[in-house]
């Protein structure tokens, strides 16, 4: 499969582009193969550009980062580029305009009045290479690992922020930069659909949701832990939202256009009673470089291509079903299941599909 630098030079001849700049992190990831870009986690852009033109490939950056980037993270690259370095303290804003002076160049983040290409980028770098498919399947299942272990780990009186630091530790031991970190324990879960930690302690019943990167790849995940017998509503509505889930995921497969999914899934809500509760909450959408590439809605013209992944997220009063998924030429791989959790099996046209249960402690 053509590699990230080569689908960039087709993408740029294709629309007569004489360049791209490249500044955010996960651009760098991807171009790079898993190579990192980034001091500040809480910022879209790295701390090195990418210059692509036609005909030559540079790599800016300050002496403050240059030996780090060049013997760390630029080493042994499959492509040929020229490393141009400003001090820590200077814009590298007018070497770009030196380089690109009278072309068309387009960016993946603002620069002057330059078009923004990164849509047109998450289109392309969202069919997975065989490379990247593998390192996902990694990222994913150590993401699930963490998220599950956490939540066998997990006491009563415990609160939210503190459940969500021993998630962050776990994250940290397998180079897993958390992008997303919610929890919400008991009413809170009723009551708030993306409930950020708090100091709320843990009385019977909690929601943990992560969103993980490595190399670029985001794994997203959910799940659910009660202390003692479930209560009947959340019986009904584990399976009712089960259900929900193994259709919007049955849906995605390749050629399928990405509103007819959310309508399939909208359906499946009415069929459950709750025909209004997926207004209540984002449905998911494309993932792979971006936690989401973009959420789907009802009016989305996107079509599922194959080697792409996506992660749904239907929810109803109390409950929440995500996880990441692939697809394949003729179904899909839930790339966050590990096996060693509870599961729900749902029986959907000629297939079973097992969803994450709730784990009784």
């Amino acid at each position: 499969m053509m590699q990230p630098i080569n689908k960039i030079k087709k993408y740029l001849e294709q629309n007569g582009y004489d360049g791209i700049l490249l500044r955010k992190r996960n651009n760098f990831s991807w171009l790079t193969e898993g190579r990192k870009n980034h001091i500040l986690l809480c910022e879209p852009n790295g701390v090195a550009d990418w210059l692509i033109l036609k005909d030559k490939n540079f790599l800016i950056t300050n002496k403050m980062e240059k030996r780090r980037m060049l013997e760390e993270e630029c080493r042994n690259l499959s492509f040929e580029f020229d490393t141009l370095i400003t001090e820590w303290y200077e814009s590298s804003e007018g070497i770009i305009n030196k380089l690109t002076a009278g072309k068309h160049v387009v960016t993946d983040l603002p620069f002057r009045d330059w078009k923004m290409a990164d849509k047109d980028l998450s289109v392309i770098r969202s069919v997975l290479s065989e490379k990247e498919i593998e390192n996902y399947r990694g990222v994913c299942q150590d993401t699930a690992s963490i998220l599950e272990q956490t939540c066998k780990e997990l006491k009563r009186g415990m609160t939210e922020l503190e459940t969500c630091a021993l998630l962050f530790r776990k994250a940290l031991e397998r180079d897993l930069n958390v992008q997303v970190a919610l929890a919400a324990a008991d009413e809170r879960i009723f009551k708030y659909r993306h409930p950020i930690p708090t100091n709320k302690k843990l009385d019977k019943y909690i929601m943990i949701v992560i969103c993980a990167e490595r190399g670029g790849l985001v794994a997203n995940a959910t799940r659910f832990v009660h202390f003692g017998p479930l209560p009947p509503h959340l019986i009904v509505n584990k399976g009712k939202l089960a259900r929900i889930d193994a259709v919007m995921n049955a849906n995605t497969v390749p050629g399928k256009r990405i509103s007819s999914i959310i309508k399939e899934g909208i359906k499946q809500y009415g069929l459950a009673g709750f025909p209004e509760d997926w207004k209540l909450l984002h449905q998911g959408g494309l993932t792979g470089y971006s936690s989401r590439e973009y959420l789907a809605t009802l009016v989305s013209t996107e079509v599922v291509m194959e080697n792409q992944a996506y992660a749904w997220n239907p929810a109803l009063p109390g409950i929440k079903s995500e996880d990441t998924i692939l697809v394949l030429p003729n179904g899909i791989e839930f790339l966050t299941e590990t096996k060693t959790w509870d599961y729900l099996e749902v029986k959907y046209g000629k297939s079973s599909y097992l969803r994450p249960d709730i784990l009784v402690r």
